[in-house]
């Protein structure tokens, strides 16, 4: 317990931690933030806070998990990383109860603006900037298909397993439903 602030004090800090959107787990986050004595600076006018931009070099090579080759890569250029400017993609085949063929879905996301896997490896060393909603699917970046050495051809998606973010592959021979979009570039 601080012996430095009052009550009310602390009080005050969490109403307005509180109006500013602050969940508890943030509030968490902040007391364990190793350069929280660098807000005092901005507190008190030396310092600025500048938003990170996430730029993702889209046109490098991809990771290529143990046992796997690239199929295809399609590079698209720098793309800086906002959540407002991506969206799901889901094949009216995907719907409700329904499900696609992963070969016949991939002929369909052919002339779609598709996120390949260099967006999937950023995210997944920067997992705090996943949008919170993703955690109930298993997202596919249709950009990079990778091949295996018995012909078959696979995707890789993002899932989130309890507590962390994980890169999951899949094979393009089963099925996606609902809960497996395509991760697109939106406006």
């Amino acid at each position: 317990m601080s012996t430095a602030f009052s009550i009310g004090q602390m009080n005050q800090l969490g109403d307005a931690l509180e109006l500013a959107g602050f969940t508890p787990d943030e509030v968490t986050k902040l007391r364990n933030f190793p350069r929280l004595k660098d807000f005092r600076s901005v507190i008190n006018g030396h310092s600025q806070i500048v938003s990170v931009k996430h730029v993702i070099d889209c046109d490098a090579n991809p990771y290529v998990p143990n046992g796997l080759e690239v199929e295809s890569h399609k590079k698209d250029g720098q793309f800086e990383w906002d959540p407002k400017k991506v969206k799901f993609y889901l094949s009216e085949y995907q719907q409700g109860d329904k499900y696609i063929e992963g070969n016949k879905l991939r002929k369909e996301l052919e002339n779609k603006p598709v996120l390949n896997a260099n967006v999937l490896d950023y995210l997944l060393k920067h997992p705090e900037i996943i949008p919170e909603s993703w955690k109930d699917n298993v997202i596919f970046f249709w950009g990079t298909v990778y091949s295996y050495s018995d012909d078959r051809l696979y995707i890789r998606g993002l899932c989130w397993r309890g507590e962390s973010w994980y890169s999951y592959y899949y094979r393009l021979g089963d099925n996606f439903c609902s809960l497996n979009p395509a991760v697109v570039a939106g406006k």
